[in-house]
């Protein structure tokens, strides 16, 4: 009986969200630069937790946690997920804030207690309905090391150091704009460089 209740709650409340979020659809319209209400993020949030199968919640992290796997989950944040989520992990870039939901804050209370086998889960599958893509290679969550590095480096996230963001710069993508503009200074500068040379002789 109880189970029965707990089901019926359940249905009513997302039944309840659905309706406030179509509600509110109509209202503003389909917008992603809209916020998304309370009561959608707490369906959110509890729709992601229930979507993580128990198996994949208790998996331990496999990679040990030296400051090599560190660098290495660093190098591999910094080309692959800082665009959306930002070196620091804060999710102020262009792409996150213009997301719906916006990406998160992945230095908060909401990403930093899941466990690690949430986070792996969640990165290796992505999230539905959000702009969160599935990553990851292998079928066995035990051997893919790439994603059990960031898992690691998320957790490093609040703790991120000046020098750190210095580096991750470094390693962001360039667009071909800025590797362009990379050239042209570097030829500048090498030009210079022979100039002194030159008149050094």
């Amino acid at each position: 009986m109880k189970k029965r209740l707990l089901i019926s709650i359940v249905c009513l409340a997302v039944l309840a969200t659905v309706a406030y979020a179509v509600r509110a659809s109509v209202k503003k319209g389909l917008s992603t630069r809209e916020t998304p209400s309370l009561p959608e993020a707490i369906a959110a949030r509890k729709f992601r937790r229930w979507a993580i199968p128990a198996g994949a919640t208790n998996l331990k992290n496999p990679v040990p946690a030296t400051p090599e796997m560190l660098r290495h989950g660093l190098e591999h944040w910094a080309d692959h997920c800082a665009a959306c989520h930002g070196n620091d992990g804060s999710g102020k870039t262009t792409i996150g804030l213009n997301l719906y939901p916006k990406a998160p804050d992945m230095r908060g209370q909401d990403t930093q207690s899941l466990s690690d086998g949430e986070l792996y889960y969640i990165i290796r599958n992505g999230v539905r309905m959000t702009g969160m893509p599935a990553w990851g290679k292998s079928e066995d969550g035990e051997h893919d090391h790439e994603t059990w590095m960031l898992v690691l480096f998320i957790r490093h996230l609040p703790q991120l150091t000046t020098e750190e963001l210095q580096t991750m710069t470094k390693l962001n993508p360039k667009s071909p704009s800025e590797m362009e503009e990379e050239r042209q200074e570097e030829e500048f500068l090498s030009g210079i460089e022979s100039a002194n040379h030159r008149a050094s002789h």
